[in-house]
Formats: C-alpha cells, structure tokens, sequence
C-alpha cells in the first residue's frame, strides 16, 4: 500500500493554548472528514509552527482526537520575512490506495493564501478582516 502525504494549514486566533489546540483540532478534523481518514491507516503526522506560537504543541490536538498511537512530531517553521503570522501547518503520511488526485489537502482561513489551489471548499482565498473563524 503507498503512503500519501496529506498537507494542510491554518491560522490561530492568538498564541495561547486554547487558540493553538482550537485551530489544530479544526485543521485535523476537516482532514479526517475530506479523506475518511482512520486513525490505523496514518503512519505519522509532521506539525511545523511559526515561531511566535510557543503555548503549546499542536500535537495536543490529534491526542484530544484519541490518535494515542499515533507518531507525532512537531517543529518550528524557520522565521521567514515573508510568513504568515500565527500558522499551523501538518503534513500527515497516510498509507491508502488513494491515488494522488484523491487526497484532499486542507489549507483553511487566511493560510489559504498559502496554497489558493488547494483551499479547503468555501474557504476565503484572500485574508479574513474579522478575525472570525
């Protein structure tokens, strides 16, 4: 069976641990829910922050999911001028016969902008103003 690489992002609200978890939870369930994914068919999940979220790993999220067997690890994204504030992205290994056209990548909210071909369906392609969502 291969295994795919599922990438996705999003943005947290702020830099504490309910907005960090918060915003990890949602970006793993969407995942869940656009691939049907089963926690027994991940191999490993790969979680990068930018460095001004510091609260807490994102990793909390998948354990909050019941995924205690699943191998997670978590790194900070390298503090490029150009990056988005507050980002969470992931990459998880994923063993599915699913070709490639059949993964669903999920880049939600203002990290849309990270990949506007891949963002999550009825997500905005340009920053919220809000602060909504």
């Amino acid at each position: 069976m291969p295994v795919r690489g599922i990438r996705g992002a999003t943005i947290a609200a702020g830099n504490t641990v309910e907005d960090i978890i918060s915003a990890s939870y949602e970006l793993l369930q969407t995942i869940v829910d656009a691939n049907a994914l089963q926690p027994a068919d991940v191999a490993s999940i790969f979680f990068t922050t930018t460095p001004d979220l510091t609260a807490i790993q994102p990793a909390r999220a998948v354990r909050d999911l019941g995924w205690d067997d699943t191998a997670i690890l978590c790194a900070i994204e390298m503090d490029a001028s150009d990056a988005l504030p507050r980002c969470v992205r992931v990459l998880i290994h994923w063993n599915t016969d699913k070709t490639i056209e059949d993964v669903h990548h999920v880049y939600l909210h203002e990290a849309a902008r990270l990949r506007p071909d891949r963002a999550y369906p009825g997500e905005m392609k340009t920053p919220q103003t809000t602060g909504e969502g």
